[in-house]
């Protein structure tokens, strides 16, 4: 009881953390509506999901020997989260959608794949989670996490959705679009 406990703990302060992610999500709840930033929301869990997997099943041997790959991820991820920041930032201060600047399903799935925090979220689950007599308590993690991701990150769209009624001008819903990007970018 105490491992689901902590494998539930874990699953939860991770994804409902902020991050490049959530945010990218509060900003298309705000800006496009929960229905609209559904498919990110997917993608990003999904990719997150798939990640830890293949990290489980090995991918973190091959990254203990590279330890630069995960400098050159940093940067990767770095100038995806900026492309994607720069998008939000930049889109018209309108609530009507705009198919071109909605973050996508491919966005989300590839940003879970770019962004440090989700390595080493993932990586630090495998190292928690996993035994050497098999693979049952790490699948089990693995769903329990994809599952509260899930909920976690729906969540951040729902309360920008929320926040979006709150912001009925133009100028308001610009300055929302800015803000998470730069306080992101400069804490």
């Amino acid at each position: 009881m105490s491992l689901l406990l902590a494998m539930l703990s874990f699953s939860f302060v991770m994804p409902i953390s902020p991050g490049p992610v959530n945010m990218v999500i509060l900003s298309s709840g705000a800006s496009y509506g929960v229905r609209q930033t559904f498919p990110f929301v997917s993608g990003a869990t999904l990719g997150f999901t798939l990640l830890l997997l293949c990290i489980g099943l090995g991918l973190y041997e091959v990254v203990q020997l590279f330890p630069d790959f995960l400098q050159y991820l940093a940067l990767a991820g770095a100038a995806f989260i900026i492309y994607l920041g720069y998008l939000i930032a930049s889109s018209a201060p309108k609530l009507s959608i705009e198919k071109q600047k909605r973050p996508t399903f491919i966005q989300g799935f590839l940003l879970q794949w770019l962004n440090p925090k989700a390595w080493m979220a993932c990586m630090s689950g495998v190292s928690l989670f996993s035994a050497p007599e098999g693979y049952q308590p790490f699948l089990s993690f693995l769903l329990l996490y994809f599952l509260v991701c899930y909920a976690s990150l729906f969540s951040w769209s729902l309360l920008g959705d929320r926040a979006a009624q709150l912001l009925n001008s133009e100028a308001r819903l610009r300055l929302f679009n800015r803000l998470p990007v730069r306080v992101w970018l400069f804490s």
